[in-house]
């Protein structure tokens, strides 16, 4: 693997508490930062295969709205909470 040095501009507080975190995980700050990147580049990584997956799978499915929405959030609310006789007392 090829590495590349960067210049980071950190405030220092965030900076003096990274440091006590690699060193009590064993590891360089430098190393910390390499593999919370690397956990993040992955995650983006599977987020983006499981969306390109999934996406399409939606055409699939006819919600019968034509792509318009003819509800309002409190007519969906209202539609969802019982009347008051059916709530058991």
């Amino acid at each position: 693997m090829n590495y590349q040095n960067i210049t980071l501009s950190i405030p220092k507080e965030v900076l003096r508490r990274a440091k006590h975190i690699a060193i009590e995980r064993g590891t360089s700050l430098s190393g910390l930062l390499t593999h919370m990147l690397e956990e993040l580049t992955e995650k983006e990584d599977k987020y983006r295969k499981a969306r390109e997956y999934h996406l399409p799978m939606l055409d699939m499915f006819d919600l019968g709205t034509k792509g318009k929405i003819t509800w309002s959030r409190s007519d969906l609310h209202r539609s969802s909470v019982a009347p008051r006789h059916w709530v058991a007392r």
